[in-house]
Protein backbone atom coordinates (compact mmCIF):
# COMPACT_ATOMS: atom_id res chain seq x y z
CA UNK A 1 0.00 0.00 0.00
CA UNK A 2 3.25 2.34 1.08
CA UNK A 3 4.03 2.22 -2.53
CA UNK A 4 1.24 2.90 -4.33
CA UNK A 5 0.69 6.00 -2.76
CA UNK A 6 4.21 6.92 -3.35
CA UNK A 7 3.60 6.08 -7.10
CA UNK A 8 0.46 8.07 -6.87
CA UNK A 9 2.15 10.99 -5.62
CA UNK A 10 4.94 10.97 -8.05
CA UNK A 11 2.26 10.49 -10.81
CA UNK A 12 0.07 13.75 -9.96
CA UNK A 13 3.81 15.36 -9.40
CA UNK A 14 4.32 14.73 -13.47
CA UNK A 15 1.33 15.65 -14.48
CA UNK A 16 1.01 18.66 -12.69
CA UNK A 17 4.26 19.03 -14.20
CA UNK A 18 3.85 18.59 -17.74
CA UNK A 19 0.47 21.18 -17.35
CA UNK A 20 3.46 24.05 -16.28
CA UNK A 21 5.00 23.45 -19.61
CA UNK A 22 7.99 20.78 -18.07
CA UNK A 23 9.68 18.09 -19.61
CA UNK A 24 11.67 17.21 -16.59
CA UNK A 25 11.80 17.23 -12.58
CA UNK A 26 14.64 17.64 -10.90
CA UNK A 27 15.14 17.30 -6.99
CA UNK A 28 12.92 15.26 -6.11
CA UNK A 29 12.14 14.15 -2.70
CA UNK A 30 9.65 12.07 -1.19
CA UNK A 31 7.63 12.88 2.93
CA UNK A 32 5.31 10.89 4.76
CA UNK A 33 3.84 11.93 7.65
CA UNK A 34 1.22 10.23 9.89
CA UNK A 35 -2.14 12.39 9.88
CA UNK A 36 -4.12 10.33 11.73
CA UNK A 37 -4.58 7.08 13.75
CA UNK A 38 -3.70 4.51 11.06
CA UNK A 39 -3.62 7.04 8.30
CA UNK A 40 -0.48 8.07 6.52
CA UNK A 41 0.12 10.87 3.85
CA UNK A 42 2.58 10.75 1.16
CA UNK A 43 3.97 13.54 -0.44
CA UNK A 44 6.20 14.02 -3.68
CA UNK A 45 7.90 16.78 -4.57
CA UNK A 46 10.34 18.47 -7.31
CA UNK A 47 11.22 21.52 -9.30
CA UNK A 48 9.73 21.24 -12.78
CA UNK A 49 11.96 22.56 -15.61
CA UNK A 50 12.25 22.45 -19.04
CA UNK A 51 15.39 20.84 -20.51
CA UNK A 52 16.70 22.12 -23.99
CA UNK A 53 19.94 20.58 -25.87
CA UNK A 54 23.20 22.32 -25.48
CA UNK A 55 24.23 24.06 -28.88
CA UNK A 56 27.28 22.51 -30.74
Amino acid sequence: MCEQARQQAYEEMVDHAQTLGANAVIGVRYDAAEVAERSTEVLCYGTAVVIEPLPR
